[in-house]
């Protein structure tokens, strides 16, 4: 069960705030505790423990906030208290009642659990229920019957919890008055387990935690006979060991929800069902979106539902924050905020939790709730500049749209070519493109440190493709949406294209002092800004995959998701294309079959892969 252990606490540290180090006395001195089962609609009971500041008198009233959880509220007893409550340690001590939930399913609560819960926008029965009136029910209950409360209620959430806060905000119950969903999923499609229908192998080890209903009341993991024990601590060979994905049955051939993802190889109405976006029509609530640039999980979220509701609810108050953050890191503090081997500063998370969350909160829960909250639209850390800027628009009209182009000389240019080029490579599932050089991070819950790592290993292969920029005399400013428009040809009818945008630094770049591995050095430095994979069978259509013609020049189109980044001068700007990164994404077998997860090792074939020197990168700069 060490393995266990491991991935559990791995999966907990990313997908919840319980960051703390310190013990349970300040929790256990300064507030009580009620458990209770609260009944849905339909009948079903949730787990519900309620913590109450212990100085509440009669004529005190404090406002609630709340977290809604699959992976348990623990500690369970009302006589057991976490080290920490709510979303930081500074807002545990602002005056707040707590409320902790675990969802249907899951732990002590009652029901069926089900991933992404699909959204019933209209509800004309009980049975009818969803995350948005689990939220309704439980906010109803609380303000008619905790004692002390002011009557208005806040939801917050990183991860899954992002995704239960998220869809909390469909609920629109009058008291909720503030929603700040962090590292939200909004479609497991593209974030997770998916990244624009490319499977996420790194994920293959967390199945047990979201694919084994339990079958009575628990206070711990009950999932752990499905749980892998490799035998090894390269987790790019276990992956490869395994072979074709048909393969892993012989794990999870009675987890649902691997056998859900394998017999929905495509959007399909199964996927498409479970995603937020659509459904953001009439918003009520204050909504803060809170993300990491650098999160590996979950950063297709909180953008796009930002966006969505900016975009369908241009009254409602709806701000974003986006910092140098890996997956849920802004809710604890390390003092030095690294990623990887790049330094941005002290004190940030402290800095967010003091100056822009607890604002928030406070300002909707327990001052008068106008839109005049002293936070801007969009807060965001410019990961070049390594400093905060502020937006009244994300993205913002400061930007302008400017193509690079990839030269068949390796050359980044500004400029769009005068004659016909190509470059090409061959590309071999059997010899996948390790997508870190730290091969043992593929064993954890999910990869982190590769957002930001040296791409330098990945460029010395043959089956990548490089092409940079002459140093840059000026520094540019990326700040927005990144658009890959390739032209590619393939002697195989399916494949992947990976594209990374770059920072190159200078051969005098000198190292921060609080560089993780010493013996690493910052001179000539890759760090990745951005990456993303496309399927080209999705190139036309997520819902209807399409066959490559082979050796047909063919546009390839697809979105990375945004960045706000400073390429300083003496830096150059860096894109790299290649067709596996193993195994953070599964690999293609690059000869088209209907369901990939069903590709047997003779699908698996090597392909030469033609980039034409008309793609180009499509970035905003911000001047």
């Amino acid at each position: 069960m060490k393995y266990l252990k491991v991935i559990l606490s791995l999966f907990l540290l990313s997908a919840t705030a319980s960051f703390a180090q310190t013990n349970s006395s300040y929790t256990k001195e300064n507030f009580t505790k009620k458990e209770i089962y609260i009944t849905m609609r339909d009948g079903v009971k949730l787990f519900t423990a309620i913590y109450t500041p212990k100085d509440a008198a009669k004529d005190k009233k404090y406002p609630m906030i709340m977290q809604r959880t699959c992976y348990s509220i623990a500690p369970y007893g009302e006589d057991k208290f976490p080290a920490k409550l709510g979303p930081s340690d500074l807002m545990m001590k602002e005056g707040y009642i707590v409320v902790m939930q675990d969802v249907r399913g899951r732990y002590k609560s009652e029901g069926t659990f089900t991933n992404m819960t699909p959204v019933i926008d209209n509800k004309k029965a009980k049975t009818d229920v969803d995350e948005g009136s689990d939220t309704y029910d439980t906010i109803d209950w609380l303000v008619k019957n905790v004692a002390n409360n002011n009557g208005k209620v806040g939801q917050w959430g990183i991860s899954y919890p992002g995704f239960y806060t998220a869809a909390g905000i469909l609920s629109n119950h009058p008291a909720l008055k503030a929603s700040s969903p962090q590292a939200p999923i909004s479609d497991f499609f593209f974030d997770d387990f998916h990244h624009n229908g490319s499977f996420l192998q790194s994920y293959f080890f967390t199945f047990p935690v979201f694919g084994v209903q339990k079958t009575q009341p628990e206070t711990a993991a009950w999932y752990g006979k499905q749980t892998i024990k490799p035998n090894t601590k390269d987790g790019y060979q276990f992956a490869l060991d395994l072979g074709p994905l048909t393969n892993a049955d012989k794990y999870y051939k009675d987890n649902f929800f691997w056998q859900e993802t394998v017999n929905h190889p495509n959007y399909d109405e199964f996927w498409q069902k479970r995603g937020l976006l659509k459904h953001y029509n009439t918003v009520k609530p204050a909504v803060m979106v809170v993300g990491g640039w650098y999160d590996a999980e979950d950063l297709s979220g909180p953008l796009n539902i930002y966006k969505s509701i900016e975009k369908k609810n241009p009254n409602t108050y709806n701000t974003i924050v986006m910092g140098p953050f890996g997956h849920g890191r802004w809710s604890r503090e390390t003092g030095h905020t690294m990623h990887s081997n790049v330094y941005f500063g002290d004190s940030i998370a402290t800095f967010y939790q003091k100056n822009i969350e607890a604002k928030f909160f406070n300002h909707f829960l327990k001052g008068n709730g106008d839109k005049n909250s002293g936070l801007p639209e969009a807060y965001m850390f410019d990961t070049g500049k390594k400093n905060w800027e502020t937006f009244n628009k994300w993205p913002t009209e400061k930007a302008t749209k400017q193509k690079l182009y990839l030269g068949a000389d390796g050359k980044l240019s500004m400029t769009a070519p005068t004659s016909a080029g190509a470059v090409n490579y061959i590309s071999d599932p059997l010899k996948p493109v390790p997508y870190t050089e730290d091969l043992t991070t593929t064993l954890g819950f999910t990869p982190h440190n590769y957002m930001s790592e040296d791409q330098r290993f990945a460029g010395r292969r043959p089956d990548v493709l490089v092409y940079q920029t002459e140093i840059l005399d000026n520094d540019i400013t990326l700040g927005g949406e990144i658009m890959s428009h390739l032209k590619i040809a393939t002697t195989g009818t399916d494949a992947d294209f990976i594209v990374k945008l770059i920072d190159v630094y200078p051969a005098d770049e000198p190292n921060n002092p609080y560089m993780p591995n010493k013996s690493i050095t910052l001179s000539n430095y890759w760090q990745m800004v951005r990456s993303e994979v496309m399927p080209a069978r999705f190139r036309n259509s997520f819902e209807k995959p399409e066959a490559l013609v082979a050796n047909q020049k063919t546009d390839v189109n697809f979105r990375l998701q945004d960045v706000l980044h400073t390429f300083k001068k003496g830096h150059r700007i860096m894109i790299q294309v290649q067709s596996t990164a193993f195994p953070l994404f599964a690999r293609n077998p690059q000869k088209f079959v209907e369901n990939p997860y069903k590709a047997t090792e003779a699908d698996y074939i090597k392909a030469t892969q033609t980039i034409f020197n008309d793609s180009f990168i499509e970035v905003d700069v911000i001047k």
